[in-house]
């Protein structure tokens, strides 16, 4: 590990790092939409379970048919990303593989089989077991995808936050002490909540463009109505939760990685009274120290803060970068000097003494591979533009929902009050105002918007997972282990070999699937 930065080729650690991005990305691609479809085919089938009739039946199987294609698809990227933990960031791996394995481990055993087992009874036991078992099955399905995502964030957030654990001098790896501080830790927990409320956004609008396409066409109209009500309130419950859960992670995130909010709003100077920006030159009053500490007058350091170092409002001081890095550079010599001295047989006194040093700097271990204070600085333009991108659309989801809600359902004086104000600046006809019948409800500039919503939905997603990922930069673990640490030593051009395979292989799938769904959409529910 001490000699790490002196033996890794720059143009490896870029091409491992756009590798890793390409597949994280193209696997979201599709766990969203199998965590959001999972609600909506168990609520389906739980309305078939209640009434019995033919209707809720094939309801239930079409949108099982279009979770099966995004399943098939998930699975196979999410393997694919797991080996290049060991493959490209072998030196991550063996520095926290005691740790960061668990999760993945207890995924692969328990969540993996689960759904793996019950997505084989819902689609092929109709037939062959009790309507009950096959409701129960279908809801294990979603809980089993769920509890796989679970363990996935508890591994992505420990590298955000890392707890649980300590650093043994003896082996040179970080080992857990603490499976349940790891597993239940504020980052995971909430990191979960908002990632999973936010698939639930694309699977509802991923159902109602289907089905405003069916209203379009004037197909399959009472699924279409039926599965758009199910969607709305889905989508606009889940819509509000991950505003809410948002808003829980931003002031996490204050606490734990101040420098990722100071990037999220383009802060170099911190301060109390800070406003949350909109776009440059337009803020809301006092909205990021709300945000970050619930008060409007809380502390909350910019860049240049978090770089030179500051006191904060409890007295006590943050180190600058500067310092930080002299400590992580005294922690890698003292731990070079303890291995020297044991090697040699030395006496207690002397390997007491480097343990000492080596626990006393040890938070800022990762430090002392920084060359340059400015190497800790994520890249601002992506993660400002990014976050708006994120917020700015789900405020629009919450927007869309609930129109769509107030004209699905009729409800009293609302729905005519909604159609009228639509009437009134032209997007719905007179007669159409007056209408109360929910299949007529849905204009058609609506139901194509609802279309157009899907691209906008995977947009809010994936900027979600750039705040994320580029925000914690250059850490592959917060403050414990920069990138160019982390990374295996390899050549560049088989790196670079390989990410053009992927990006023609994962290209592949992608429209493999796009033309699949497209195929059962167009065949529709089979009567």
């Amino acid at each position: 590990m001490t000699n790490l930065l002196l033996s890794i080729d720059a143009g490896t650690i870029d091409w491992s790092r756009a590798q890793f991005a390409l597949t994280a990305i193209y696997h979201w691609l599709f766990v969203p939409l199998t965590l959001g479809l999972a609600v909506i085919m168990g609520i389906a089938e739980t309305i078939y379970y209640k009434k019995r009739t033919d209707f809720w039946k094939h309801t239930a199987q079409f949108w099982q048919r279009l979770f099966g294609v995004n399943f098939a698809m998930g699975v196979a990227t999410g393997i694919i990303l797991e080996f290049e933990f060991g493959t490209n960031w072998s030196n991550y791996s063996w520095f926290v593989g005691d740790i960061f394995g668990a999760p993945l481990a207890v995924e692969g055993i328990v969540a993996f089989f689960m759904e793996s087992t019950f997505v084989a009874v819902m689609f092929f036991g109709w037939k062959k077991v009790s309507a009950g078992f096959h409701l129960a099955s279908t809801w294990l399905t979603g809980l089993g995808a769920t509890i796989s995502a679970w363990w996935i964030l508890v591994a992505n957030a420990w590298m955000q936050y890392p707890v649980g654990c300590t650093f043994n001098p003896d082996t040179m790896r970080n080992e857990m002490t603490s499976f349940l501080e790891v597993a239940l830790s504020p980052f995971a927990v909430e990191k979960f909540c908002h990632t999973v409320i936010s698939s639930w956004i694309i699977g509802a609008v991923f159902v109602v463009a289907v089905s405003c396409w069916y209203l379009v066409r004037k197909r399959h109209t009472q699924l279409a109505v039926q599965s758009i009500r199910i969607a709305a309130i889905v989508g606009f419950v889940a819509a509000l939760g991950a505003g809410a859960t948002g808003h829980k992670s931003g002031q996490t995130v204050a606490q734990v990685q101040p420098m990722k909010l100071a990037a999220m709003e383009a802060l170099y100077d911190g301060g109390h009274e800070i406003g949350l920006k909109v776009i440059e030159g337009i803020e809301v009053p006092y909205g990021l120290s709300m945000m970050a500490t619930n008060t409007l007058d809380g502390y909350v350091p910019g860049i240049n803060d978090l770089l030179d170092g500051y006191v904060k409002d409890d007295g006590t001081v943050e180190p600058s970068v500067d310092e930080k890095i002299e400590r992580g550079r005294k922690a890698i010599q003292a731990l070079a000097d303890y291995r020297k001295a044991k090697a040699e047989g030395a006496d207690e006194e002397i390997l007491n003494s480097q343990l000492s040093i080596i626990n006393s700097n040890m938070p800022y271990f990762g430090y002392g591979y920084v060359k340059d204070k400015a190497d800790v600085v994520p890249p601002v333009w992506i993660n400002f533009w990014a976050f708006r991108a994120m917020v700015g659309l789900g405020c629009l989801f919450i927007a869309f929902f609930g129109l769509v809600l107030v004209l699905i359902f009729d409800i009293p004086m609302v729905s005519l009050l909604v159609r009228r104000l639509l009437s009134a600046v032209g997007l719905l006809d007179e007669r159409a105002a007056d209408r109360t019948a929910p299949a007529d409800a849905m204009p058609v500039w609506l139901c194509w918007a609802a279309v157009l919503m899907v691209p906008l939905a995977y947009i809010a997603s994936e900027s979600g997972w750039l705040v994320a990922e580029f925000g914690r930069q250059p850490w592959t673990i917060q403050d414990m282990l920069p990138t160019w640490a982390a990374v295996s030593d390899l050549s560049a051009g088989s790196v670079a070999l390989t990410f053009f395979l992927f990006l023609i292989l994962f290209t592949t799938m992608l429209a493999v699937e796009i033309n699949i769904l497209l195929k059962q959409i167009k065949k529709g529910p089979q009567l």
